[in-house]
């Protein structure tokens, strides 16, 4: 801290003027350093504790709409109970659900088909130890499992006949398993998590303008032409568009591979929003997860939040399809209604004679 010279002076004064009793301070300092550290390892533990106590009731609503487009080239996928679909790969005992967005391009047609076997994909496929708690072990082989089910999709894709070789699509996955959210991305579609009311984003948007996608596509000899891939995709990042991909084995500026990222879910995470690129060309984070969440706190239904953001993108005037899912991990803290305002009249008293004009005049007299 940088203190002026006259800052300096008053000091000096102050400290000339002052009998200072070392030991007692010293003894003070003592005392509160005690006391603060203390505090801080509650402050940990409570934390500690309100993570390992809370336990995710799941809820969620989903819309979505064609928009401008003359066609809908948007696919989701909503479960809230993933255990009941997979039967014994996941524990039933903990809340397990998973949740995707796929965004096409070129048609609907590898958006379709990676809905449609979505859970071989991105379960069935793999072995999942069966644990009955979830470790360290557990969730590294979950995210490197998710990364090789968007690898093989997009293998799947190029050996899928029914699929053009210039049809593509971007995916984003959600999977709640207990406490612990993973979510995997490739493209632009986006998730946000709401922590106390403001926008943790769980994902990166891969656009030619971000810059570590920038660098990563032009050392692999791609081009960015004004912000679209190679001049034709706005994307850096889908799986299928094998029209603009190199032959199997080799490196391309166009990947499938996706950005993993995973948190473990406590009592301050309200609600997870997920949603296609439609929804966030017009409006920010922070913005939808304000509107959700005064949304959830007049009615408490994920599935009108959903509507709500679809049709305030729609409001803004977004020029694509649309797609929005909202998961609830927990119920709202309502707000009260206020009571009716009564409105108060000012008092006065009137003398005797202006009572009697007053009383004349209601008698017509």
């Amino acid at each position: 801290m940088i203190v002026s010279s006259n800052m300096g002076a008053e000091a000096d004064i102050i400290f000339r003027h002052q009998v200072v009793d070392v030991m007692s301070i010293s003894t003070q300092v003592s005392r509160f350093d005690s006391v603060a550290a203390c505090a801080e390892t509650i402050g940990d533990a409570v934390i500690e504790s309100s993570v390992v106590k809370f336990v995710p009731r799941i809820r969620s609503g989903s819309c979505a709409n064609i928009g401008p487009r003359r066609s809908m080239e948007d696919e989701h996928i909503r479960i809230d109970d993933l255990s009941s679909h997979l039967g014994s790969i996941f524990n039933p005992s903990i809340p397990s659900a998973f949740y995707a967005v796929f965004d096409g391009h070129g048609g609907v047609d590898a958006a379709a088909y990676i809905k449609s076997n979505a859970t071989r994909l991105f379960f069935e496929d793999f072995d999942f130890p069966q644990v009955s708690d979830i470790d360290a072990v557990f969730l590294k082989e979950l995210e490197d499992s998710h990364r090789k089910a968007f690898l093989l999709a997009d293998l799947a894709l190029a050996a899928e006949s029914s699929v053009s070789s210039s049809c593509g699509t971007t995916v984003l996955t959600a999977l709640v398993l207990g406490r612990h959210l993973l979510v995997a991305n490739a493209g632009d579609c986006r998730a946000v998590l709401c922590r106390k009311g403001t926008a943790v984003e769980m994902s990166q948007d891969h656009r030619p303008s971000y810059l570590p996608e920038r660098k990563r596509v032009e050392e692999l000899g791609g081009f960015i032409d004004d912000g679209y891939l190679n001049g034709y995709l706005s994307v850096t990042r889908a799986l299928g568009d094998w029209d603009m991909k190199f032959p199997l084995g080799s490196a391309s500026p166009l990947i499938a591979e996706p950005d993993v990222r995973q948190i473990v879910l406590s009592e301050d995470d309200e609600f997870l929003i997920i949603g296609c690129d439609g929804i966030w060309d017009v409006m920010s984070s922070q913005f939808a997860v304000s509107l959700v969440r005064r949304a959830l706190r007049r009615h408490d239904n994920p599935e009108e939040c959903a509507k709500e953001l679809v049709n305030e993108a729609s409001r803004l005037n977004s020029s694509d399809n649309l797609t929005a899912i909202v998961i609830c991990f927990s119920s709202p803290a309502r707000v009260e209604s206020c009571p009716p305002h009564r409105r108060r009249f000012r008092s006065c008293n009137l003398s005797e004679e202006a009572r009697n004009k007053l009383k004349s005049l209601l008698e017509g007299n």
